[in-house]
């Protein structure tokens, strides 16, 4: 996805910012406005967070909408909602943090997910991180009790991963 939309705006590289700022905060466009999800989100909040002028966010979206590739990944984009990462300690959860060698190899999630059912912890969040978005992603799972520092060695073993943080 990323690289499609990277191709579309590659020359302008202010209006590629504003792109980045969308689909990380999944901020669609339709009908010439940017919302998330169903709240509509003024231009100049757009532009304050990717450092550009609010004329760069207006021409950017003119740019997706009519271009029929970026107007349908724009179009449907959704956020995809809130993180229980900054507020598990709190709430009394664990989280594990899990960084691939390479995002592309299948079966870390599943892995990861079965190690922590098999200590009869349950899992109340799993979020993954785009590899065409982010530049070191991660896999973060949030249980419902402290995970045991243990475990690190049995989420180490695993076919992909580099490094693993609980906390």
């Amino acid at each position: 996805m990323w690289s499609n939309i990277k191709r579309h705006l590659e020359d302008y590289p202010e209006r590629l910012k504003v792109a980045r700022i969308l689909v990380e905060n999944g901020l669609s466009i339709r009908d010439g406005r940017i919302f998330l999800n169903e709240i509509e989100i003024p231009p100049i909040r757009i532009a304050r967070a990717a450092g550009v002028d609010r004329r760069t966010v207006k021409e950017t979206i003119k740019t997706i909408e009519a271009n029929s590739e970026l107007r349908q990944i724009f179009r449907n984009l959704r956020s995809a909602g809130y993180s229980l990462k900054e507020i598990a300690k709190d709430l009394g959860f664990g989280v594990v943090e899990i960084t691939p060698l390479n995002a592309k190899i299948p079966g870390i999630l599943a892995n990861s997910a079965a190690i922590l059912a098999d200590r009869g912890l349950s899992i109340r969040q799993a979020i993954v991180d785009d590899p065409e978005l982010s530049p070191e992603p991660k896999l973060t799972l949030i249980a419902e009790k402290k995970i045991p520092g243990e475990l690190i060695p049995e989420f180490l073993k695993i076919k992909g991963v580099a490094k693993v943080s609980v906390y």
